[in-house]
């Protein structure tokens, strides 16, 4: 079941990618931020709780996909590529074991314990 789950996320990022060509949009600068996520990891400096909370939000698949709409729908080239670079680098992150994050550790996720 895991590699179907990573199947299905490698397909999502192939898909973001595709979606990122049909825009004018800089590769470079996908390339640049394409971590810029991560640092909501910073969230855990405080604590466990909203280390995950803050991880989460900023790594769930409906905020990018919520960003892209709202960008096709304003013409917002920053919306859109916000929304594909998030949705992107989540879809990255599962492929590697990465999933959303419990509250009791940074290592557990709902894909299952990072480093098992």
């Amino acid at each position: 079941m895991k590699n179907l789950l990573k199947l299905e996320e490698l397909f999502m990022f192939g898909f973001a990618l595709f979606l990122f060509s049909q825009h004018d949009l800089s590769w470079g600068w996908f390339a640049l931020l394409f971590l810029t996520p991560d640092l909501s990891m910073m969230g855990y400096l405080i604590n466990p709780r909203f280390g995950a909370w803050t991880y989460n939000l900023v790594h769930h698949k409906g905020l990018g996909t919520s960003l892209y709409i709202l960008g096709v729908l304003l013409s917002n080239p920053t919306l859109i590529f916000t929304g594909i670079l998030f949705f992107a680098h989540s879809s990255f992150d599962r492929i590697f074991g990465y999933g959303l994050k419990h509250e009791d550790s940074f290592q557990n996720t709902h894909l299952g314990k990072i480093g098992k």
